[in-house]
């Protein structure tokens, strides 16, 4: 495989959830962010909070970014070019969350290749309301993911990732066989198990139901985590809906005029 300083950069991205007490300069910060900026965009239809609140900050990290994708800012410019704002909120919604998903990872890239760690926070739209009221957003302004982010102090191990062969498809999906599917989950398996990682981290999902536990922490790993969570978790869209609601963004009709 070809390498670079960039490639190797992003090969070796991992979630740093300990950090030192050094505060990076406002330079770092602006870097990063302008870093962010220079991604992809459909219509730079995001905003970025910023906390430097250790105490409050999850893991007491330096920083704390909000990545938000925001309408309001949007829509004043579009009111200063006399138009109005047609487009339904579930089309724009998809390319503001494209928009704010590649500048936290441009942002990412950045801080990592200046020598700080980070870790995203996906559960930021279950808490919309919230995270407004700590920041007073205007309404049509939604929290995508939180980003951690300071100088590490771990050096955890880079996390496996499914085999490219289970991940690149050319000309067309294929039917994956179960030698395939299999060796996927092995590969994912085997090396959160070498690492120790959900043992370390306490981190089994309790069975919900009338499912039996199987599973100790020598055979917990990956892929039984990852569909316990999405086996049990938010069945009903009610609640993200509301957060929706809440900041504005009607998903389930029209706007309200």
């Amino acid at each position: 495989m070809k390498n670079n300083p960039v490639i190797q950069t992003m090969l070796d991205h991992k979630s740093i959830r300990k950090y030192t007490a050094e505060m990076p300069s406002n330079e770092v910060i602006e870097t990063i962010v302008r870093a962010g900026q220079q991604a992809p965009f459909a219509s730079q239809y995001y905003s970025v909070l910023l906390s430097r609140n250790k105490k409050r900050n999850p893991f007491k990290a330096p920083l704390l970014f909000t990545i938000c994708v925001d309408s309001h800012k949007f829509e004043l410019i579009m009111a200063k070019r006399n138009w109005k704002l047609v487009t339904n909120d579930l089309t724009l919604l998809m390319f503001g969350i494209q928009d704010a998903a590649l500048m936290a990872e441009n942002m990412v890239v950045a801080g990592r290749s200046l020598g700080l760690g980070s870790c995203f926070l996906g559960s930021a739209p279950y808490r919309a309301e919230k995270i407004a009221e700590e920041y007073n957003l205007p309404k049509r302004v939604f929290p995508l993911v939180q980003l951690t982010m300071g100088y590490p102090a771990e050096d955890p191990p880079t996390r496996p990732r499914y085999p490219l062969e289970f991940t690149l498809f050319e000309d067309k999906y294929p039917k994956p066989d179960e030698d395939t599917i299999s060796k996927a989950m092995q590969k994912m398996d085997e090396g959160y198990l070498a690492q120790d990682y959900y043992r370390n981290l306490n981190g089994k999902i309790r069975l919900e139901g009338k499912r039996e536990e199987t599973f100790t922490y020598d055979n917990y790993s990956w892929t039984e985590h990852i569909c316990r969570k999405w086996g049990q978790w938010f069945p009903d869209p009610k609640k993200l809906l509301e957060q929706l609601e809440k900041r504005g963004f009607h998903i389930t009709g029209k706007k309200p005029k």
